[in-house]
């Protein structure tokens, strides 16, 4: 058995089932092992960029590791946006790029990039954008060092890490072979912290301080919706979500109060305002979510913090009581403390709850779609289990304002590091890893744009992501940013394709959609064909998403 078919046996007894990547000189022979594998499927894109996106996608809702590939050098730096997102997001993923054998260093070999003689230095780039970055020099380490970079995407918070093989290595037969053992326990706070933790929370609850939970995305990566829906029921404890935790909860919950920040419900933002007690779990306090990042956004109330990683706790906000933990065991104790001392409901006023982002919208605006409005839509036809993926822009807001997530949906925008077109690849990750769920991607016509060639990846591989595209001409954001700021705007506006005839042409099926009776009829058409489909939404451009005005 060489490298390559070490690689492949590894990855299908963790369970991988899909893996991305592009071709290359390095990284060919690779290719030839992946092909003989019958429990792997293998997506060749068209771009390399896209196949690193793709596999945070795929890992973003599951338990799997998500595997991208690319040849040295170009290809590989390729993956470079995809790996900060996972980075940045707490996603597993693996990396694996091809390497210059060892007797060519130095030399100038084609994509070279062993930082020797002028070329790039590819190992110094990765370390910098992943837990971890190794070269594989003997082939009689390849079943270790695997095990080794598995764990370590899995270990405490989850990341990517990176595999650079060399050319004569990837065909260099290994000396024996042994299942790998990638068993990562949780992360568990010590007993002291979580006695002194509970002891506070509960003496606050029967205060009845207003307190507060904040669910955030390490609460999906935590599997803790079980245990999170019996806190806010029990004790009846009000609760508002990042954007990356939309709907993770559902939003019809009467102690659900929407998004909290700048483009949050303005109930949310109320009882934020109010409250003296804070939970906040598997929560970073993203700077769209405390009013970039206001030193003033915690006066006057006590926060309970739950993370998985210490750096993240008083990184921005310094907090009364913390844990080191996984989200889902640090509730699971809470919640055991909490029945065993007796501690009872609170009795919550929520007459704020009625100020969500539930007003009925007009359908046009400008003789366009408002596209709220087309949120709506969306949100009234979304079907039972379905993930929603945001992209970078203005639709972005308007999805997290007035989608209402309460049938085992959920939504995701891009993170912090939030590269524009991540969702429209990762979409089609996302989708290869539930392929039971239906998987919406709605983005702007300028994320599309900058990677929509990957439909061809869709229809080639049968992956049926729908795509909303909301069509506006113009770099909305930004647009607004620069009217706001300077009072003028300059090189905002985005040259549309005809998108019917080039999904027609891709294969995918098309409809271009102006009012509300063609969306629903063209959003039930795409769900019911189950295969990869495009609804370019033209939408008023001047109409923008609601801005949420801070009170602390």
């Amino acid at each position: 058995m060489d490298v390559n078919q070490t690689i492949v046996k590894v990855l299908e007894e963790i369970g991988v089932d899909y893996v991305f990547g592009g071709s290359g000189q390095v990284n060919a022979s690779m290719l030839l092992a992946l092909n003989k594998s019958e429990k792997i499927k293998t997506v060749i894109i068209q771009n390399e960029q896209a196949a690193s996106f793709m596999a945070a996608g795929y890992a973003m809702f599951s338990k799997k590791l998500g595997v991208c590939f690319a040849t040295g050098g170009p290809g590989a730096f390729n993956l470079f946006s995809g790996l900060a997102v996972a980075y940045s997001d707490s996603i597993p993923m693996l990396a694996i790029t091809g390497y210059t054998s060892r007797a060519m260093r130095g030399k100038g070999a084609l994509n070279e990039s062993t930082g020797l003689s002028r070329t790039p230095d590819s190992q110094a780039m990765f370390a910098a954008t992943t837990k971890k970055s190794v070269i594989l020099e003997d082939a009689k380490y390849a079943v270790s060092t695997l095990e080794e970079l598995i764990y370590t995407a899995f270990e405490g918070r989850p990341g990517p890490v990176h595999l650079h093989i060399p050319k004569d290595v990837t065909i260099a037969k290994i000396p024996f072979y042994r299942s790998v053992n990638v068993s990562v326990p949780k992360v568990l706070a010590d007993e002291i912290s979580t006695a002194e933790f509970n002891k506070n929370f509960a003496q606050v609850l029967k205060n009845e301080n207003k307190p507060l939970l904040m669910v955030g995305y390490g609460c999906v990566r935590s599997d803790a919706k079980n245990i999170l829906e019996k806190l806010i029921n029990t004790w009846k404890i009000p609760f508002v979500s990042t954007m990356d935790a939309k709907g993770y909860i559902s939003e019809d919950n009467p102690l659900s109060l929407g998004i909290v920040g700048t483009s949050g419900d303005v109930g949310a933002n109320d009882y934020f305002h109010d409250s003296k007690i804070i939970l906040a779990v598997g929560n970073s306090f993203a700077e769209n979510a405390t009013f970039g990042f206001n030193q003033n956004f915690f006066d006057g109330k006590k926060l309970f913090h739950i993370n998985i990683d210490r750096h993240e706790i008083d990184k921005v906000y310094a907090s009364d009581f913390r844990l080191v933990s996984d989200a889902a065991p640090a509730l699971e104790n809470l919640v055991a403390y909490l029945e065993k001392n007796n501690i009872p409901a609170l009795e919550n006023n929520l007459a704020v709850r009625n100020k969500h982002h539930d007003e009925q919208l007009p359908e046009f605006s400008n003789g366009k779609l408002h596209p709220g409005y087309l949120v709506q839509l969306i949100s009234k036809h979304l079907p039972e289990n379905a993930i929603i993926m945001g992209d970078a822009g203005a639709h972005m807001l308007w999805l997290s304002a007035y989608l209402n997530l309460n049938k085992n949906q959920i939504y995701q925008n891009p993170g912090s590091f939030g590269p524009m077109a991540s969702h429209v690849n990762g979409s089609i990750g996302v989708k290869c890893a539930n392929p039971a769920r239906p998987v919406i991607c709605a983005c702007g016509d300028g994320d599309y744009l900058m990677a929509g060639f990957e439909l061809l990846t869709c229809v080639k591989n049968k992956i049926p992501v729908i795509y909303v595209i909301f069509n506006n001409s113009e770099f909305n954001v930004i647009k607004k940013f620069l009217l706001a700021n300077f009072g003028e705007q300059a090189y905002m506006d985005i040259k549309n394709p005809d998108y019917v005839k080039y999904a027609e042409s891709c294969g995918a099926k098309g409809w271009q959609v102006r009012n509300a009776a063609e969306f629903e009829a063209a959003f039930a058409e795409a769900l019911k064909l189950n295969q990869p489909c495009i609804i370019d939404a033209v939408i008023d451009g001047d109409i923008y998403p609601p801005m949420s005005i801070s009170k602390v």
